[in-house]
């Protein structure tokens, strides 16, 4: 089990990006399997606010191409959204415990780690080094 981060999914969205062919390739090849691959709703709202932001994007899209490619997303046969249960505040209290040094903007990759522990996913596809800082997930770079 494996679960995709924003910068992939921007990056396979992204032809003008170097990392592009890499990450596309990556991802169809998820698409196509029927194995469990995992995502957050905050990832996918990453997404969104990224592919449409022109200081960021050198060509932006609009909402509903961005969101067509949520959606197709989220038809894959093997795609689910992790969303956190009544576990949620225990395994964060416990994350925040162990990694005292976590602030600022490591706290919404926090999120997604405490989402990934609280259902017992270890490895994450990105290239995203923070994700390194947390001991406990497998980090792939496509």
């Amino acid at each position: 089990m494996v679960l995709v981060d924003t910068n992939v999914l921007v990056y396979a969205a992204d032809a003008d990006s170097p990392h592009h062919t890499a990450s596309r390739s990556w991802l169809e090849h998820q698409r196509r399997r029927p194995e469990a691959w995992y995502t957050t709703w905050p990832i996918l709202y990453e997404f969104l606010r990224v592919t449409t932001h022109p200081r960021v994007m050198r060509r932006p899209w609009s909402v509903q191409q961005a969101w067509e490619f949520v959606s197709s997303l989220l038809d894959s046969p093997g795609l689910g959204v992790l969303v956190p249960t009544s576990r949620h505040p225990e395994v964060a209290g416990q994350l925040f415990a162990e990694l005292p040094h976590l602030a600022g903007n490591l706290l919404h990759d926090s999120h997604t780690a405490i989402l990934m522990r609280e259902h017992g996913i270890r490895r994450i596809c990105t290239r995203d080094t923070d994700f390194h800082r947390f001991p406990f997930l497998e980090v792939i770079d496509p």
